[in-house]
């Protein structure tokens, strides 16, 4: 992970920011939406999509680099087996932002942050259904264009004859 951005600390030094990002990011995986703040979850964002992309790469050395920030061998394993492949066909854009308001005790803004079901196949489904179905209307028009034409090929021997 790059260096912290300069000033505020999200709740620590710039040794503990990291940390924080790879926890939030280990108990989305885990839990498939958080609770948090929306300062965090605006910085752990970005982190999440990127560890979602290694993932769906899902060689040695991309699983390798996620280690680095996802320690937890469970979590790991739900990542590259569940989660990566959700997202196959999706070019980004896995998770949601989502402001619930304040919190009680000191006012801080809340979001929830979760990972996005799979709309993409619920879309391509959609236009399968859709191509189906115009693909249905152009045979039956296909159709109805040969009976014409066998019609107006008995109609012209019978006018022969």
């Amino acid at each position: 992970m790059p260096r912290p951005t300069k000033g505020a600390r999200l709740g620590g030094g710039p040794h503990h920011e990291p940390l924080l990002l790879a926890g939030l990011c280990r108990e989305l995986f885990q839990y498939g939406r958080i609770t948090t703040t929306e300062a965090k979850a605006r910085r752990m964002r970005p982190l999440a999509e990127k560890l979602i992309t290694k993932a769906k790469k899902g060689d040695i050395h991309n699983r390798r680099l996620v280690r680095k920030t996802i320690t937890d061998v469970a979590v790991l394993h739900t990542l590259f087996t569940e989660i990566a492949p959700r997202y196959e066909a999706r070019p980004g854009g896995y998770t949601r932002i989502t402001k619930i308001g304040t919190r009680r005790g000191d006012n801080a803004p809340m979001a929830v942050i979760e990972l996005v079901e799979g709309e993409i196949a619920a879309k391509a489904t959609v236009a399968e259904a859709e191509a189906a179905a115009k693909r249905a209307v152009k045979e039956a028009d296909e159709a109805k264009v040969e009976e014409t034409k066998a019609d107006e090929a008995e109609a012209a021997e019978t006018t022969e004859a």
